[in-house]
């Protein structure tokens, strides 16, 4: 008997999205394993150029990619531009996440544990926020619309997007400031792995939610 899929609104998709990937993203921090991979980038210009802030540098790179996928989209799509929105949410609930991760303490057994459950918590808040059916932040977006364009599967350009972004960051703060910062271990297994990790969560979902939303 086919089991039938139960009914989940894009907009509530969306709020617990922003929740839990901000939560993902800074306790990866807390692990000390490195920063995610999307955030490196703009961390390693904040490094290099360091008179604008982290979040300068953050909307700037996420600016660019949305410029990027209207190029490739040949076109001007409105939607996009509400992604910075949903970014600003993702950067206020951040902040409200911090008060109370970095007060989490630290041995090494807690820093594995936190790791593992981060990059969980990041794969499944990637997977419901591709599928909610509305704006995302631009570095969760660019990935989904980039393989729908390219027809590539998402794993592939996930992956691909994650470890590109790692080159720029090695090479920016090698050559500029003579040795590699922000990047561990961690941030490596995961740009390497966490495509594939969303994508089996997302087909997880595929089978059995089924998402609606205002703009679908």
């Amino acid at each position: 008997m086919k089991q039938q899929k139960k009914i989940l609104r894009g907009e509530a998709a969306l709020v617990l999205a922003v929740i839990i990937n901000s939560l993902g993203v800074l306790l990866m921090l807390q692990s000390g394993s490195g920063i995610s991979a999307i955030s490196s980038v703009p961390y390693a210009f904040q490094q290099v150029f360091p008179k604008l802030t982290l979040g300068t540098w953050t909307y700037l790179f996420q600016g660019l990619l949305i410029c990027i996928l209207m190029i490739m989209r040949k076109k001007f799509v409105p939607s996009y531009l509400f992604s910075f929105v949903v970014g600003f949410a993702f950067g206020e609930m951040m902040d409200l996440h911090e008060l109370w991760i970095t007060r989490l303490p630290l041995n090494i057994p807690l820093r594995i544990l936190y790791f593992v459950l981060s990059y969980l918590i990041i794969c499944f808040g990637i997977a419901l926020s591709n599928r909610c059916k509305l704006p995302i932040i631009p570095t969760d977006l660019f990935p989904r619309e980039a393989a729908d364009i390219t027809k590539v599967p998402y794993a592939r350009i996930k992956i691909g997007f994650d470890v590109t972004c790692l080159v720029i960051t090695a090479c920016m703060t090698f050559f500029c400031l003579g040795h590699i910062m922000g990047l561990g271990i961690g941030t490596i297994v995961a740009a390497f792995t966490m495509g594939k990790g969303i994508a089996i969560i997302g087909n997880w979902m595929d089978q059995r939610v089924e998402f609606v939303s205002l703009l679908s």
